[in-house]
Order: structure tokens, then C-alpha cells, then sequence
């Protein structure tokens, strides 16, 4: 008799390749933070935890409902939209935080493609997001 059936330890290789990948997103999130000198971004540990909770949900999910294995998946983005839409100030001058909404709202995705074994495209997907939130340098002020 094991302590690890093996659907867990398909569940906690999953887990863990999505926490990889957030803490990367939540790295690049650290340092725009500390290099602008701002508080509010979400950062490493958030990023991990979005992405962990939902590899979780759906890897458990796929098991639970292997005909529909988004049933679970679908709630997690909607619920993760509202917790980004919380991230965003907006004021008279101008909106900030969609950058950082759009992030937490991704690495759920992330997660969520974790959790169904896609390794490759969540890698892939995580390096483009970090290129596309290093354009920040290039785009013009004024």
C-alpha cells in the first residue's frame, strides 16, 4: 500500500510546475515594483498562489469530471477577474493597475493549463508574458 495514489502524484507534479511559473511572473512584478518604488503590485507570493489554487482546482477537477475537465476551470477565471478588477485605481488624472490586473488574471490561466498537463504552452506562455511586461520600457511617456 502507497501514501501517494497516482493520481496525486500527477496532481502535485502539476502543482508545482504551476507555482514555478507564477513565482516567475511574480519575480518580474517584484522588480517593477522595487525599480519604480511602488506599493500595490502583486507579487511573488500572489502570483504563486493564483497560479497554485488554480492547477489544483483543475487538475482535480479533470478528475472529478473527466468528460468536462473545464467545469471548474471556467469559475476560477470569472472569480480571478474580480479580484484583478480590485487591483485597479482610477482617478480623474488616469487608471492604474491593469497591467498588474491583466497578470493575476493570466497566471489563473497559467495555473489552469497546469493543471491539465499542457507544460510546454504554460512555459511558453509565461516567457511571453514577461517579454510583454518588459515592453513597459519602450512605450513613450507623455
Amino acid at each position: 500500500m502507497t501514501l501517494i495514489n497516482p493520481n496525486e502524484e500527477m496532481i502535485i507534479l502539476r502543482l508545482l510546475a504551476a507555482v514555478a511559473l507564477g513565482l516567475l511572473l511574480g519575480i518580474q512584478r517584484e522588480r517593477k515594483k522595487v525599480v519604480e518604488k511602488k506599493s500595490g503590485f502583486a507579487g511573488m507570493r500572489t502570483h504563486a498562489m493564483v497560479a497554485a489554487g488554480s492547477a489544483l482546482i483543475t487538475a482535480i477537477g479533470a478528475i472529478a469530471f473527466p468528460s468536462d475537465p473545464l467545469r471548474l476551470a471556467a469559475s476560477i477565471l470569472t472569480g480571478i477577474g474580480f479580484i484583478g478588477a480590485g487591483t485597479i485605481i482610477a482617478n480623474a488624472e488616469k487608471i492604474r493597475g491593469l497591467a498588474n490586473a491583466a497578470t493575476i488574471w493570466v497566471v489563473a490561466a497559467i495555473g489552469i493549463a497546469c493543471g491539465l498537463g499542457f507544460y510546454i504552452s504554460s512555459l511558453i506562455a509565461t516567457l511571453a508574458i514577461i517579454i510583454i511586461l518588459e515592453l513597459k520600457r519602450f512605450e513613450k511617456i507623455g
